[in-house]
């Protein structure tokens, strides 16, 4: 069951209440080599009006469990488990064809690439008024008067006029517009952005990272935004997520997870990270060693291949024992805990934070 709820709480009110809750979710796909556990075992929650970033290395879990919200596993030979609870509507047990309703309408995505994820032979905006009509029983011409008025509200200059033009003829900044445009059109209460910024210049990341901090509070809508990019974190979210081997190792609000962080694979995060606030003492530090096989999961801590704090812990629990995602000391906001997965005890992560992880970031 979930580890952070308040769904369920006494007076709890609506604005309390999560939107989301995602409960020991699994995602796990049956191949030739074994079994890939994409994601094992992760919970949290989100309401309305809040930013969530769910971090990591490529092959973590991240997009997998963006997918898994969607529905998009259904249908085919994922094994999915654990609740999905979507205004306390679980999204797990749904068929395809009721997913359809709650896709686009409920719930939307921003994909990755906007030139694959749009179709190249139909245009700019009979792709987003396709988008309205299959939701919403309306004509074509309010569907086109509606999806003008989208590209106008995501910034898109001379909307009318650009509502027949393809997205060959869209710039990338103007095509992720595009994108945002046609996840929003039917105001979702949950969007859900894959690396919104990816291939962008850091002008255009801006402008589309505040865009969507801007129709968040307009719609009050919950955000989900999936990235390695913990600039964008910092700038946009609200709690973080720390995915590694299809876990979560860390998670908790923004500034916990920059200023108090304990886990050693968040630490190797934020130490690869470039910073502009302050000079760096050290040079930037890359995580040594790969990802792990999601087929071959490494016994015991799962980031205990890459760990060079494993030496800390007593015995070899590091390598035998796998950790739980514990509440640490500290945490700010009662509603989202700062919780780690680590055999390091607390009082000395937080020494080796202050004397040998600080110094350096």
């Amino acid at each position: 069951m979930t580890d952070t709820s308040l769904a369920d709480a006494p007076g709890t009110t609506t604005a309390q209440r999560p939107f989301l809750v995602v409960d020991d979710l699994r995602v796990h796909f049956p191949t030739d080599d074994g079994l890939v556990k994409s994601v094992d075992g992760l919970s949290f929650e989100l309401r309305r009006g809040e930013i969530l970033g769910i971090v990591g290395e490529s092959g973590s879990g991240k997009s997998v469990t963006a997918q898994a919200i969607l529905g998009l596993h259904k249908g085919s030979k994922a094994q999915v488990s654990g609740r999905i609870l979507l205004d306390e509507q679980d999204l797990v047990p749904l068929s395809e064809n009721d997913m359809r309703g709650v896709r686009g309408d409920e719930v939307s995505m921003i994909f990755q690439d906007p030139l694959s994820s749009l179709h190249p032979f139909y245009s700019i905006g009979n792709q987003i008024s396709e988008a309205y009509l299959v939701h919403n029983k309306v004509g074509k011409k309010a569907a086109k008067q509606r999806t003008i008025e989208m590209l106008q509200k995501v910034g898109i200059p001379n909307a009318a006029g650009r509502y027949d033009d393809y997205p060959h003829q869209f710039s990338g900044g103007m095509r992720q517009r595009a994108m945002i445009a046609m996840a929003l059109i039917c105001q979702p209460k949950l969007l859900i952005a894959d690396e919104p910024t990816t291939a962008l210049d850091v002008t255009v990341q801006a402008q589309i990272l505040e865009l969507i901090k801007e129709l968040r509070d307009e719609l009050n809508s919950a955000v989900i935004i999936i990235t390695h990019d913990l600039g964008v974190v910092a700038e946009t979210c609200d709690q973080v997520v720390v995915m590694y081997g299809g876990q979560c190792v860390e998670k908790g609000t923004v500034d916990e997870l920059f200023d108090r962080p304990e886990m050693p694979y968040t630490w190797g995060l934020l130490g690869s990270m470039p910073r502009m606030d302050r000079v760096r003492q050290e040079r930037l530090t890359p995580i040594p060693g790969s990802p792990p096989s999601l087929i071959n999961v490494p016994k015991g801590c799962v980031f205990n291949p890459r760990c060079r704090f494993s030496d800390r812990v007593e015995g070899r629990r590091c390598f035998t024992e796998h950790p739980d995602l514990l509440e640490t000391t500290g945490s700010t906001d009662p509603r989202v805990r700062h919780q780690v997965r680590c055999h390091i005890p607390p009082a000395e992560r937080q020494e080796i934070l202050l004397t040998e992880i600080r110094p350096t970031l």
